[in-house]
């Protein structure tokens, strides 16, 4: 009977639309924050902070992008390291052609181009689906690595194809330590966050469901397809063009093409699956498990103290590691996320048994 919402009555169309309607929700959000920023800077190495939390929360918000065109419209996309991309590039050029524009301007402005780019390559959603429309997405994929890799414009001419960003600022304030940017991706994803929380519970995120479920249906009744499908792609984009900007400028701080290839779509397609399609909180706990598990599991031999060299436990990470999401699929196959239903459910009527 924790998770109980007898009693908890609303007295106005506000109260009944928040976010977090049932106190539970409300209070754990609160602790969540509260340890977020609060405890994790207090008691986190910067090892801690650069390595793990930091990616892990702009993987985390790349994936809520990914999520909203994938889990909640049905649009499979292959591009996603693409629209990264965009958005880091982006955001770098407006840094260094206009110098002295603020940094969250400038990753604003990465997360517009990303949007117009999303926008252009999820035209062809309006005539195909399915597998046809993620080779369409995986052609974005391809055309954005060969344009930065090839065309010396996007790289401001540098030789070596790689660029770096300056020390950043935001709103005067130096972010430059380890703490510093962890507040600063930390707030971001918040904010981000909870933007697509709404969205998602709004008339538009009711329209890329109902074309998730059954596009034709969903035309008959009035939604025009068009303008669902491209917004899902411009939401998507914009978000995910600003996790790029923040992976390149404060993850990376240099990095080269590469940095947002193929690779990088597939992990973050499979942090939604493994998460939960169509769950906010879901492309959290996928991006926990794709970031966190591998260092667990490269930290095993060491606890053990197995004499294994680094060759070898490499590839038995991997092999774990892929075990891993196979039995989470079949085990679940809607997702951590559906764990976590499952567990409120329990708790809704805990300690009887059904």
């Amino acid at each position: 009977m924790f998770y109980r919402e007898n009693g908890q009555f609303k007295t106005s169309y506000r109260a009944d639309q928040q976010i977090f309607p049932i106190r539970q929700d409300r209070i754990f959000i609160w602790l969540l924050l509260a340890v977020a920023f609060i405890a994790i800077p207090a008691l986190s190495s910067d090892y801690l902070l650069r390595a793990i939390l930091i990616p892990f929360l702009i993987l985390s918000l790349a994936a809520v992008g990914l999520n909203i065109l994938v889990g909640y419209c049905g649009q499979i996309s292959l591009g996603t390291g693409a629209f990264m991309a965009v958005g880091a590039y982006a955001a770098w050029n407006f840094g260094v052609r206009f110098p002295g524009m603020p940094l969250i301007i400038q990753i604003l402005l990465g997360g517009c181009f990303a949007t117009l780019v999303g926008v252009i390559f999820g035209i062809p959603s309006l005539r195909i689906r399915g597998l046809y429309l993620a080779v369409a997405t995986l052609a974005a994929q391809f055309f954005v690595d060969w344009a930065f890799l090839r065309i010396p414009f996007f790289t401001n001419y540098s030789s070596s194809g790689n660029v770096s960003v300056p020390p950043l600022t935001a709103f005067g304030l130096p972010v430059q330590s380890a703490l510093e940017k962890y507040l600063f991706v930390l707030i971001l994803v918040v904010i981000f966050s909870l933007l697509a929380k709404n969205l998602v519970r709004g008339a538009i995120g009711r329209q890329w469901m109902a074309i998730r479920d059954m596009d034709v249906a969903a035309s008959v009744i009035g939604i025009r397809p068009m303008y669902a499908k491209l917004t899902a792609f411009a939401v998507s984009s914009f978000i995910v063009g600003v996790a790029g900007a923040l992976w390149g400028y404060i993850h990376l701080g240099s990095w080269e093409p590469l940095a947002f290839d193929l690779t990088r779509s597939f992990q973050l397609l499979f942090m939604v699956i493994i998460g939960g399609l169509g769950s906010i909180i879901g492309s959290f706990f996928g991006a926990a498990f794709i970031v966190l598990v591998p260092v667990a599991l490269s930290n095993v031999p060491h606890m053990l103290g197995l004499p294994l060299s680094v060759d070898t436990a490499a590839h038995i990470e991997h092999m774990v590691f892929g075990a891993l999401i196979v039995f989470f699929l079949i085990a679940e196959p809607h997702g951590l996320a559906r764990l976590w239903s499952i567990g409120k459910e329990k708790l809704r009527i805990w300690p009887f048994p059904h």
